[in-house]
């Protein structure tokens, strides 16, 4: 086995180990409250049957509403289910599966490289213990698009700008939280033009980052005959717009000052600890394009109104914010970091087993 993967085998054990526990709870708890099967559960429900949907039938008979899914992974599931078993969502859960692994080992290197592999191992444990951490076995893309962009940051630190910014071209085919990786892959190329470091190579980098994002945002805009046809769909077809961060400021006052869902708490919660989280990874000076991406993938979630509860979920990719925490918990005993993370992962897997089986709305 290549020593590459093998030095990354623990983050990956640690990851796989981490889900597998929280869909043994999953199961258990599904078994108790009745109704759902645990891979009906990951595959087939909210967004995840909208790409099933788009694999199906592609984009015609659901337009203009499906317009929001990006093509990727749809695409993925239309190519892996003829050899599938069982429904096409089948597709969507394998590969969001691979995909989290995809991620977990991009993140493993980017800790390892940026500290030690300590914090590697931890960023992956911290990564796979969120509040939100079921979607990265499920059948969405946030897996899918994080694989690309821990690939992608992880690239780009190293100096590798021509993979940096094809593996930007293709996360931008995946999900619109593409914007955040253009943005920091993008200026750091033209920081490096300006400067003139390494050649053509930023060059190209610069060029290829925003082709996907832009392109299929483009497409869309084709296809509704309107310059801002993505935009007009999310806004009127699932009544996401930017306000600035109006709504999500009012939504957080309204849900912190009065009894709420526990969704809500947990979705005020993470909004705050990002905000922090992105002031310590500017005041501890991490690489600036790690803390553009996690920057503006925070800005863009606070200023969206609409869907208050699904912006933790949103927050999942942005696992540079994560980078603090991993240092931090790195100088301390091993047997106090897994007491942390074990606490975090028995919260991870009730709160996914209580998204998927008790709350009432998307997670």
């Amino acid at each position: 086995m290549p020593e590459p993967v093998l030095r990354a085998l623990p983050a990956l054990g640690v990851f796989v180990g981490l889900h597998l526990a929280g869909v043994v709870v999953l199961a258990v708890i599904s078994h108790q409250v009745g109704g759902w099967d645990v891979p009906s559960l990951l595959g087939n429900r909210y967004d995840s049957h909208w790409y099933s949907r788009i694999a199906n039938d592609g984009y015609g008979p659901h337009a203009p509403k499906a317009y929001a899914m990006f093509p990727l992974f749809p695409a993925m599931i239309a190519v892996l289910a003829p050899i599938t078993p069982g429904p096409s969502w089948t597709a969507g859960v394998l590969i969001a599966w691979g995909a989290a692994l995809a991620a977990a080992w991009g993140l493993y290197l980017l800790g390892a490289h940026l500290r030690d592999r300590r914090t590697g191992i931890l960023l992956v444990a911290l990564w796979a213990v969120l509040p939100h951490a079921v979607i990265q076995v499920s059948g969405y893309t946030e897996s899918l698009f994080t694989a690309f962009a821990a690939w992608a940051l992880y690239a780009l630190v190293s100096g590798r700008w021509v993979i940096a910014g094809g593996l930007t071209l293709v996360a931008g085919l995946t999900r619109p939280s593409a914007s955040a990786l253009v943005a920091a892959v993008g200026l750091a190329a033209a920081v490096a033009v300006v400067r003139g470091r390494d050649g053509w190579r930023p060059w190209l980098c610069g060029a290829l980052a925003p082709v996907g994002f832009l392109g299929y945002v483009g497409w869309v805009g084709l296809r509704m005959d309107r310059w801002d046809g993505y935009f007009w769909v999310q806004a009127n077809e699932w009544g996401s717009k930017f306000d600035g961060g109006g709504y999500t400021v009012e939504a957080l006052w309204q849900y912190l000052t009065r009894r709420s869902d526990i969704a809500f708490y947990v979705c005020a919660f993470a909004l705050l600890a990002a905000l922090l989280l992105v002031v310590l990874l500017a005041v501890e000076r991490w690489p600036w394009p790690l803390f553009v991406y996690g920057a503006v993938l925070f800005a863009t979630i606070v200023a969206t109104a609409g869907y208050f509860h699904s912006k933790a979920r949103l927050l999942v990719p942005a696992f540079t914010l994560l980078l603090p925490i991993a240092a931090g918990m790195a100088k301390i005993r091993v047997r106090n970091a897994a007491l942390i993370i074990g606490v975090l992962a028995l919260f991870s897997a009730w709160y996914g087993a209580y998204l998927l089986l008790i709350w009432r709305y998307s997670p």
